[in-house]
Parts: C-alpha cells; sequence; structure tokens
C-alpha cells in the first residue's frame, strides 16, 4: 500500500462519517460543517489520484480542481451561515422545521 492509497482511504473516510453526521445532525452549523468536510475528503481524494505513477509527475488538472473547489467551498459555507444566522433570528431555533408527513 502506497501513499496514494492511504489518502484515498482517508478521504473516503472522512466523506463517508461526514456524510453520517450530515443525515443524523439537526443543527445547522453541525450540517455546515459536515459538508465542509465531506468537501475535504473529496479534495484530498482528488490530489492522491492526481499522482498517476510513483515516478511521473502529478496531473495539475486536478490540482486546479481542488484549488477552486476550495474557493467555492469557502464562499458557500459563508453563503450557509449566513442562512443558518437568518433562520435563527427568524424562528428562534437553530433546526430546520419538521416535515409535516414526519409527524403524523
Amino acid at each position: 500500500m502506497d501513499q496514494a492509497d492511504v489518502f484515498i482511504l482517508a478521504g473516503m473516510a472522512l466523506f463517508a462519517v461526514s456524510m453520517y453526521s450530515l443525515a443524523v445532525q439537526r443543527h445547522l452549523v453541525r450540517k455546515v460543517l459536515a459538508i465542509n468536510i465531506m468537501g475535504g475528503g473529496c479534495f484530498l481524494v482528488l490530489i492522491a489520484v492526481a499522482r498517476r505513477a510513483p515516478g511521473d509527475v502529478a496531473d495539475p488538472v486536478p490540482h486546479a480542481m481542488v484549488l477552486t473547489g476550495i474557493v467555492v467551498a469557502v464562499s458557500v459555507t459563508a453563503f450557509a451561515l449566513i442562512l443558518a444566522r437568518r433562520i435563527r433570528a427568524g424562528t428562534g431555533r437553530t433546526e430546520l422545521p419538521e416535515d409535516a408527513s414526519e409527524q403524523t
């Protein structure tokens, strides 16, 4: 098992744990954090896949995609936190309301 395999497994583990957390947690800020960790797992896998063979030079396209993804993730995180703050100001709660179908 080489270094790229370890990074791929770590990225997949980060993605899986944060997917579980996204499904289980009800607090909006925790959901935003779970989405950020999922993105980090995806970035880790992309960086590990960029290296084709042990002796070759790494492919620059996945690196550029990860750099762009980081910029987009920061802006989406700021937007999601602003939305969570407005939901808190409007409803006084930090959780989304329940579906009507789940309450019956």
